[in-house]
């Protein structure tokens, strides 16, 4: 999805919820839709700041858990306490490795794995809707 189409959404979800869009709010998302790696709220912060955004810090996380709530981007815990976000609308599903050394991501599909969650839903006749699976350990480079 083009970054264009995804602000124009964003507006419409902000406004939904009774809030403003703003110029920081528009820089925010136009800024995550530039990168297509993972991307702590630090690292956003700062790209933003070097480009001449006067967005605060406290706006970027606000708008950061508004974007994952919208359903714009997905979040995962990164390890050492870091959150690290990744554009999802328009993307297909997908799982992450991370690795406990480097940190680097590895993202990856698996019918196998998505139809076996399915099964055990239905077996706990559980309503599945999403699920976040991240692998931890280490990649070739770290063992």
């Amino acid at each position: 999805m083009k970054a264009e189409e995804a602000l124009a959404r964003f507006e419409t979800f902000l406004r939904r919820k009774g809030l403003r869009v703003t110029v920081p709010r528009r820089e925010i998302l136009t800024e995550t839709w530039a990168t297509h790696d993972h991307f702590s709220a630090e690292e956003l912060y700062a790209r933003l700041r070097g480009k001449g955004s006067r967005a605060s810090r406290a706006t970027v996380y606000r708008t950061l858990a508004l974007l994952v709530e919208g359903g714009f981007l997905g979040a995962l815990d990164g390890g050492r306490g870091q959150m690290l976000y990744e554009h999802i609308l328009g993307h297909s599903h997908h799982d992450h490795m991370i690795c406990l050394a480097c940190g680097r991501i590895i993202e990856f599909r698996c019918a196998e794995i998505e139809d076996l969650q399915d099964q055990i839903a239905r077996r706990h006749r559980f309503r599945l809707v999403g699920h976040t699976l991240t692998l931890e350990g280490y990649c070739p480079a770290c063992r």
